[in-house]
C-alpha cells in the first residue's frame, strides 16, 4: 500500500528548533504561539517570531501548523477571533483544532482554512472521524489508544482526501488522549490549558495514617493503574506497519525538547523513512541503525505504546522517571570556514580539548573529530568552553554545513 509519500511531522517549541527540523528533513512542522496551545512552558513564538518561522520554512517548501488545542472556557474566546485572522495574514497552513467551540469559530472567521482535529479530541473511531470530515476538517490526529488494526479501520471507512495523523515518536501522557487532573488537582496546573507539571512521573507510595513511615507501593493490576510513567513511544521500526494502516502524517512529539532532539529524531526518521520508500529490502536491513541513531537523542525506554497490544507493565518505567542520556548537547556550528578549515561553535554545555565530538549534519554521515585545539572570540587559546552560548573555534576535518548541531558522547 505505498501509493502515497508520508509526511514526517516535526515539534518546534522555539523559532531555533523550527528552524532545525525543517533542515534536517521534516516536511511540516507544528509550532504554538502564546495563546490557545497546550504547551504553555514552551518557548512558544511572538508575532514576529512566527511569522519569521513561517517564511524560513515555506522557502524550503515546508508547512506549518498552528496548536489552538485547548479545552476552552467561556474567557477564552475573547480575540480568538483576531488571533485567526491574524494567524491566516501570516500564512499558517493549518490549525490544529480540539474543541468544538473553538472549531465552529475558525470555520467562521477562516472557512478556507484547513483544520486539523487534534488527539486531545478522543479520535478512537471511524463514526468520530466521519462527523469532523463532514464538519469541514481536512486531517484527523488519531488517539493514541488504537492499534494498527482500529487505525486501518478507520482509514477504510473515511474519504480519500481526509488525512490520517498519528504519533510515533516520544514521551506519552498517562491518562487516556491526555484527558488528565492530576496536575490540575495537585499543583493547580491546568494540564488542558498547557500547563502540566506532569506529576504521573512522580514517584508514589500509599501511606496508612496510622502507620507514618510505612511506605506501600502503588501497584497494577490486570485493569490497568491510574498513576504510573510511561516509556517514550518509538515506531521507527514499524514505518512498513504505519503506512499500511493508512498513517499519512508521522508526528513527533516534542515541543519542549532540545535543538539536538529535534535534529537527532527528526534526521533519524526522514533516513528511515527515505529509505522504505526507496527499498524495502534496505529498510528491514537497516533497521537496527535507525533505532540506534533515533537513540542518541534523551528518551526514556522505549514501547510501541498501543500500536501492537494494549500496554502491560512492560511499557511502564516504575523504579525511577530518568532519562536515557548518551549524548550532550554541546552547541550550535554557526559558521564554518574554508580557509583555515575552522568552525565556530555557539556552546550550549561545556566542553573542552581533548573532547571526542560529533558534528550532527542535515544530511549525510555525522562528523566526527577530537578537539585538539581550540580559541576564544579574541583568538586566544583556551582549554574549555564552560559558559553559556559562549563563542569558540576549532578546526574540523572536513567542511561543515551551516547550521550543524555539535554533540559529545557521555
Amino acid at each position: 500500500m505505498r501509493t502515497k509519500k508520508v509526511e514526517l511531522l516535526a515539534p518546534a517549541g522555539s523559532l531555533e528548533n523550527l528552524k532545525v527540523a525543517v533542515l534536517y528533513g521534516a516536511d511540516a512542522v507544528y509550532i504554538g504561539g502564546n495563546q490557545y496551545g497546550l504547551r504553555a512552558k514552551a518557548k512558544n513564538f511572538t508575532e514576529e517570531e512566527m511569522r519569521e518561522g513561517i517564511t524560513f520554512a515555506h522557502e524550503h517548501g515546508v508547512q506549518v501548523y498552528v496548536t489552538v488545542n485547548i479545552f476552552a472556557h467561556h474567557q477564552d474566546f475573547e480575540g480568538m477571533k483576531d488571533y485567526f485572522l491574524k494567524l491566516d495574514d501570516m500564512g499558517v497552513d493549518a490549525l490544529i483544532v480540539a474543541d468544538p467551540g473553538v472549531f465552529s469559530v475558525v470555520r467562521e472567521v477562516l472557512p478556507n482554512m484547513e483544520v486539523h482535529i487534534s488527539t486531545q479530541a478522543n479520535n478512537t473511531n471511524f463514526h468520530t472521524a466521519l462527523f469532523w470530515a463532514k464538519q469541514g476538517a481536512k486531517r484527523i490526529v488519531t488517539a493514541r489508544e488504537l492499534s494498527f488494526e482500529e487505525i486501518k479501520a478507520m482509514h477504510d471507512n473515511i474519504p480519500e482526501d481526509i488525512d490520517i495523523e498519528s504519533f510515533v515518536h516520544g514521551a506519552m501522557c498517562m491518562a487516556y488522549s491526555g484527558r488528565c487532573l492530576l496536575s490540575n488537582y495537585m499543583t493547580h496546573r491546568d494540564a488542558n490549558h498547557g500547563e502540566c507539571a506532569q506529576p504521573c512521573r512522580w514517584k508514589y507510595h500509599v501511606v496508612e495514617s496510622t502507620r507514618p513511615g510505612e511506605y506501600m507501593p502503588v501497584e497494577e493490576d490486570d485493569r490497568g493503574t491510574y498513576i504510573y510513567n510511561s516509556r517514550d513511544l518509538c515506531m521507527i521500526e514499524f514505518i512498513p506497519q504505519l503506512v499500511e494502516a493508512g498513517v499519512y502524517s508521522f508526528k513527533i512529539e516534542g515541543r519542549m525538547k532540545t535543538p539536538l532532539y529535534v535534529a537527532t529524531v527528526v534526521k533519524a526518521y526522514r533516513e528511515a523513512i527515505d529509505t522504505y520508500f526507496k527499498d524495502l529490502a534496505e529498510f528491514e536491513a537497516k533497521k537496527a541503525y535507525f533505532l540506534q541513531e533515533v537513540s542518541k537523542a534523551s528518551h526514556r525506554q522505549f514501547t510501541t505504546g498501543f500500536y501492537e497490544h494494549k500496554p502491560t507493565s512492560n511499557d511502564q518505567t516504575y523504579g525511577h522517571n530518568s532519562y536515557v542520556r548518551n549524548y550532550e548537547f554541546s552547541g550550535v556550528i554557526r559558521d564554518y570556514d574554508d580557509e583555515t578549515g575552522m568552525v565556530t561553535v555557539e556552546q550550549r554545555r561545556k566542553f573542552s580539548v581533548g573532547n571526542e565530538v560529533e558534528i550532527l549534519i542535515p544530511q549525510g554521515d555525522f562528523i566526527t573529530t577530537t578537539i585538539e585545539e581550540m580559541w576564544n572570540e579574541e583568538g586566544e587559546s583556551i582549554e574549555s568552553a564552560p559558559h553559556p552560548m559562549q563563542i569558540v573555534k576549532f578546526k574540523v576535518p572536513t567542511a561543515v554545513p551551516v547550521p550543524s548541531i555539535l554533540r559529545r558522547f557521555v
